[in-house]
């Protein structure tokens, strides 16, 4: 049987330029005549709120936007403007080693097929942009030195609560999630709680918020950016998503403060 789903699985990896659907190339000129002919106030909203507005406010540099923006197409498994941002991001600073790493960042905290279905399409922006293997990170590299203390305190916490009840999730949680992901050096801890926080408010899972909201702030993210990043979600993950984190974010403000 594993070596059945092992096969399967190997064959899905190796098909995947060709999953990736012909929207997720879609040329954004194209794409915003298709938006003008179905739907012109979404044109327009889309020129003067979200293009003219949003990507200029401050509290945010667009590398920053660039990652956030990604980090909801990638949770909400939205491909049709992902070849785009990432376009988008390269130009703005987000190096491809920091793309791979928040794609693989990704497979933990919103799912493997969704960081599949971004492999599919960022194979082919790497490749116009000549992107090469030497680029991106390493496998295996030398981690990041760990916070001993916090991580002891943080897995006796989980395992109290949950280590009976449910062995296997805890101990993935900490040999591979906070011994491993976290400390890879591809991302700074500071991105990987932007990546975290972005992708928990796009898919509307508020529960653990308050943890990353605090270990973000910890790792240098400061109130006002963490502001305008749950204000730019709010065009790239919807209002009700927003409006479900701000009051956790709120209380995190004011007890931090």
């Amino acid at each position: 049987m594993k070596s059945l789903l092992l096969a399967s699985l190997t064959a899905t990896i190796a098909a995947l330029p060709l999953l990736a659907p012909a929207a997720a190339q879609a040329d954004p000129a194209k794409l915003r005549d298709s938006v003008r002919m179905v739907a012109p106030a979404l044109e327009k909203y889309t020129r003067t709120t979200l293009v003219g507005d949003v990507w200029k406010r401050g509290g945010l540099g667009l590398r920053d936007r660039s990652i956030v923006t990604l980090t909801a197409l990638i949770t909400r498994n939205q491909t049709i403007e992902l070849a785009h941002y990432l376009n988008v991001a390269l130009d703005k600073g987000v190096k491809a080693a920091e793309i791979s790493e928040i794609i693989t960042h990704l497979a933990f905290y919103s799912g493997w097929s969704n960081a599949m279905s971004a492999i599919a399409v960022a194979e082919d922006v790497f490749a116009e942009r000549k992107i090469a293997a030497d680029q991106l990170p390493a496998a295996s590299p030398s981690l990041l030195a760990l916070d001993e203390a916090a991580e002891a305190d943080r897995a006796r916490r989980v395992g109290a609560l949950f280590g009976a009840a449910f062995p296997g999730v805890v101990q993935y949680t900490t040999d591979v999630l906070f011994r491993d992901l976290w400390l890879r050096p591809g991302l700074a801890p500071r991105d990987r709680s932007l990546v975290t926080i972005s992708s928990l408010i796009a898919s509307g899972q508020v529960a653990q918020l308050t943890a990353h909201l605090n270990i973000g702030m910890n790792n240098g993210l400061t109130q006002s950016e963490i502001a305008e990043a749950i204000t730019h979600l709010a065009f790239y993950a919807g209002w009700p998503n927003v409006f479900s984190a701000m009051p956790v974010a709120k209380d995190v403000f004011e007890k931090r403060s």
